[in-house]
């Protein structure tokens, strides 16, 4: 689960990190009276509130937003309700957003900080190394996306031992890297300190402080922020639960979250169901390297029912990309004749205009089969993954 940065830097500040003073505006005109209460006087920095990175090199797509990005500085009260009043309510696309980008609902007005220099700090599982790794980098003459395809050797990467957490060996060495003055030793050591406090205290699975910025007299600032939450971790952090953002969730998406599935779209155009997201990865690769390309995939994972199934399927029918339906099921604690009942359910209530392969594999199998050639749909039964990729990809193909 994202959140916004607002929240994500009321997080770090209750870990010990410094943040610029700021408040939240839904109109123009909050935003005024949040910039008063943020500082007798400006400049401020206005900062749309979508949960994507790369805002401040981002464009809107409504020509009453101007020419500016999704983060600005204004200097007069005027000015900053004339810039918010044009930015709530458009459309702000950056390279994360995609073309169509999302619309800014809320913004957040803070202090301008000045600063000496800015760098990067990030927080991440490495699944590689099985560990959580602290990156940095300076940023003086490139950001980071930059750095990252160009020069990837100018990170620094440093695994974090779970128990103890940043070391002081470990702090040196980055403050080195980052060539920082002694008097920021200090500050540095507890930024970091903070940024590790907040990624095992809140089950993240990643944090970003970009940039993160050193003031004048040497206190390390995070000028920005970005926090991705574990959502297998949320039934421990019922705190969590209010910082959600449904605006910021693709209908489908959410929706299927509302039966407890997971639910991913891409560019194809084969809808897949399965349980296990191994699974839906496998079968991802097998559809691409056959020539094609999943839609999307929905995971029904256990303790289903055959209305959720059903409701899981028209989830699937509703995206327009789809052509082809491959439902792959290997019953463990989803009993694949619920599936069948499901199936049987949705074909009832929206039809099956386009191709449908099934196949099961484990609990009642064998009576989930006679069940839907009972049912007379027409479907296409497979034995194994392969054959199940193969003739959807077969169907649809035909049916262009």
């Amino acid at each position: 689960m994202n959140i916004h940065e607002y929240q994500a830097k009321r997080i770090l500040s209750g870990n010990g990190i410094k943040i610029p003073k700021g408040k939240i505006a839904y109109t123009a005109d909050e935003a005024r009276r949040a910039a008063k209460a943020v500082t007798a006087r400006g400049p401020w920095m206005l900062k749309a509130q979508i949960q994507s990175g790369a805002r401040g090199s981002g464009r809107f797509l409504e020509a009453k937003a101007g020419s500016r990005s999704g983060i600005r500085m204004v200097s007069s009260l005027r000015d900053l309700g004339t810039e918010a009043e044009a930015m709530l309510g458009s459309t702000l696309v950056t390279r994360q957003t995609g073309p169509r980008g999302k619309q800014v609902s809320r913004l957040y007005v803070e202090a301008y900080t000045k600063v000496g220099f800015t760098f990067y700090a990030g927080m991440a599982i490495d699944r590689v190394q099985a560990a959580v790794t602290l990156l940095l980098a300076n940023t003086r003459d490139d950001d980071i996306n930059t750095i990252a395809e160009s020069a990837p050797g100018q990170i620094l990467r440093l695994p974090i031992d779970l128990v103890t957490g940043p070391t002081h060996a470990q702090t040196g060495r980055a403050a080195e890297f980052l060539k920082l003055q002694p008097r920021s030793y200090d500050s540095f050591y507890a930024f970091l300190r903070g940024l590790f406090k907040t990624f095992m205290a809140n089950d993240a699975l990643m944090i970003e402080i970009n940039p993160a910025g050193v003031m004048k007299n040497g206190d390390i600032i995070a000028l920005d922020a970005k926090i991705s939450l574990d959502d297998k971790a949320l039934f421990r952090h019922p705190e969590h639960e209010r910082l959600k953002d449904d605006d910021e969730t693709p209908p489908r998406e959410l929706k299927a979250a509302k039966y407890g599935f997971t639910y991913h779209e891409f560019g194809g155009s084969i809808g897949c169901i399965v349980n296990g997201e191994g699974l839906a990865m496998a079968m991802t690769d097998m559809v691409r390297d056959s020539g094609s390309g999943v839609a999307c995939w929905l995971n029904v994972k256990g303790g289903v029912d055959r209305d959720k199934v059903a409701a899981g399927i028209k989830i699937i029918v509703t995206n327009p990309r789809v052509e082809g339906i491959v439902i792959n099921i290997l019953g463990g604690f989803v009993r694949c004749d619920l599936i069948a009942d499901g199936i049987i359910d949705a074909a009832a209530e929206v039809g099956m205009n386009i191709p449908l392969v099934v196949r099961f594999e484990g609990t009642n199998r064998d009576e989930a089969e006679s069940i839907l050639q009972r049912a007379g749909l027409p479907l296409v039964m497979a034995h194994n993954t392969d054959d199940a990729v193969n003739k959807i990809l077969q169907a649809v193909r035909e049916g262009e």
